[in-house]
């Protein structure tokens, strides 16, 4: 997916469409925040839909693709811990929840090699 010069514009869509959500239907996110983590998890489900984006306009910018992908990369690295609450505090749910919530732990894969695909891709026409 890295290799297309819409990739860096789909990916920066991905981002606004969920930090977009992040606002408008906060709730559930909020029950991903891992307990672990001080304050409300409604503090923490805004601040990562601002983070997502901050991130968005920066990979739809030429000029700051390149930072702001490797950045997406390490945010889909550092949200994977919510990824995994959802999944442990799901597991009792009904089966097409439960695997919902499993199929987001192996999808940050992907996620980090496009981000850091875009990041290459943009270095290398530099």
């Amino acid at each position: 997916m890295s290799g297309s010069p819409r990739s860096p514009l789909l990916l920066a869509g991905l981002l606004a469409a969920a930090g977009v959500t992040h606002f408008a239907r906060p709730r559930p996110y909020d029950a991903t925040i891992p307990r672990l983590l001080p304050g409300s998890p409604r503090t923490w489900t805004y601040a990562s839909g601002a983070v997502e984006l901050a991130l968005a306009a920066g990979v739809a910018l030429p000029r700051t693709r390149a930072v702001a992908a490797r950045a997406t990369a390490a945010f889909f690295v550092g949200v994977f811990p919510a990824n995994v609450q959802m999944a442990v505090d799901w597991r009792h749910r009904p089966a097409p929840l439960r695997a919902a919530a499993l199929a987001r732990l192996p999808l940050q894969v992907p996620l980090v090699l496009w981000a850091r695909g875009v990041a290459r891709n943009q270095e290398e026409q530099s």
